[in-house]
């Protein structure tokens, strides 16, 4: 496997990103889906359920008490890691708690803004042959820490061994504070959530990575509720120096590849030699991983390894591609770091590594992809909240802008808008006499 992974210079035309975007057998699928769940419920999940997993779900939702036997299906030092990361997740993201605000000005006004957490929001977490129970940490935590009500849980039950969820995932929802859990994934488990059924009540926000079923019927819900993002395939990008370890970047590389056949997985370094070892590497890694397969073709579609003229040329290329993951593997990172303007979540130095963040760092997993960190963040504290604006006139603050509102209300041609301040301002006039 030689040439498991291409080595280009920038310059001549480097992979690139397609748009994000459903082929149109997934958006009728998908389409004819949700809108059966939205108008027969229950009945609409089990069938699809049947018809999709092969499994059949008379209840969908998941009693309290198969969440406590799970306990007894997962070893000592799972639970103690999972706890570990819980509680490293919690404490990064109490630091984004936000408060209300309000402030007096000169005229008496009292402007501010009340903040307050969702009242109930809907999780998916991916599952059928996989399980992901650092998925159910990075989304439940922060919600938990914002201060929502309801935390509702989806996933797709166990394509072997009937209609059971893994035990993993069934203690990490039950330690991060998941409040319902529901067995039943796809684009029936968003429809639900979005429109409630008889067995699910509707949510104000769905969160959480799927396939590019779930992402696309995430797009056709959104409206009638909030989203956290359209997920695309896992990212990386690694910018190398000369002083980079190959073998390390290999590493990282593939931690990316071994997810999907579209993972991007890219280096980008100054040194030829690194670039010529890192294919090596790769290509010796490759061959010993499980998911060979599957990394193999996302390396032979969306991997590459770069050679540019200095670290400068190397950022501003991360930064057009504008990664899930950015690692800066270099001699010093932090010299680069106010570089970076484009980046989902960004690893500083060789000991960095990717998977860090996935399980333990503290910052949530769930990041903007295709590109989408040009404008989107991470999953955190602030996606749980809503502001709402609080403003108090009183007379003087009210005589002191009067003359301004109705001069911009009626350039506007908005006379009633203009009234509104008028009769006010008559009113206070009886008032004291004038």
């Amino acid at each position: 496997m030689s040439d498991a992974i291409r080595l280009v210079r920038l310059g001549e035309t480097a992979p690139t990103r397609h748009p994000l975007e459903a082929d149109e057998r997934i958006a009728h699928t998908v389409r004819t889906i949700v809108d059966d769940v939205r108008v027969r419920g229950d009945d609409a999940l089990r069938a699809w359920t049947r018809q999709l997993d092969g499994i059949d779900v008379d209840a969908v939702r998941v009693p309290r008490s198969v969440w406590d036997e799970a306990y007894e299906r997962v070893s000592p030092s799972f639970l103690a890691s999972l706890r570990v990361a819980k509680k490293q997740i919690e404490d990064f993201h109490l630091q984004q708690k936000t408060a209300s605000t309000f402030f007096c000005t000169p005229h008496g006004a009292v402007l501010g803004t009340l903040v307050r957490p969702l009242t109930r929001i809907g999780m998916y977490v991916p599952g059928g042959t996989a399980a992901y129970p650092s998925s159910v940490l990075m989304t439940a935590v922060p919600a938990r820490v914002a201060g929502v009500r309801d935390i509702v849980m989806v996933t797709p039950p166990k394509t072997a061994g009937g209609t059971a969820i893994d035990a993993a995932v069934l203690v990490a929802a039950a330690e991060a504070g998941v409040t319902e859990m529901y067995r039943v994934g796809g684009a029936q488990a968003i429809a639900a959530l979005a429109y409630g059924t008889q067995s699910i009540a509707r949510v104000d926000k769905i969160v959480g990575p799927g396939n590019a079923f779930v992402a696309y019927a995430k797009r056709i819900v959104y409206g009638t509720v909030d989203i956290d993002a359209i997920a695309g395939p896992s990212e990386i990008v690694v910018v190398a120096d000369a002083h980079a370890d190959a073998r390390v970047i290999a590493a990282d590389l593939l931690s990316q590849a071994e997810h999907d056949v579209e993972a991007m997985a890219v280096c980008v370094t100054t040194s030829e030699d690194v670039a010529h070892a890192v294919c090596a590497h790769v290509a010796a890694q490759l061959e010993h991983l499980p998911r060979t397969s599957i990394a193999a073709q996302a390396l032979a579609r969306h991997g590459y390894v770069a050679v540019v003229r200095d670290v400068e040329e190397a950022i501003a290329h991360a930064n057009a591609l504008a990664p899930e993951h950015l690692v800066l593997h270099t001699a010093d990172p932090f010299a680069l770091l106010g570089h970076v303007t484009h980046a989902g979540a960004i690893f500083l130095g060789r000991y960095s590594a990717e998977t860090v963040g996935d399980y333990v760092a503290g910052p949530s997993h769930v990041l903007p992809t295709h590109g989408t960190a040009r404008f989107a963040s991470p999953l955190g504290v602030e996606a749980f909240l809503k502001r709402s604006s609080v403003i108090y006139y009183g007379a003087e603050a009210l005589r002191t802008d009067a003359a301004h509102i109705m001069t911009l209300a009626r350039a506007e041609q908005l006379e009633a808008h203009a009234q509104a301040i008028a009769v006010r301002l008559d009113a206070l006039a009886a008032q004291e006499g004038i």
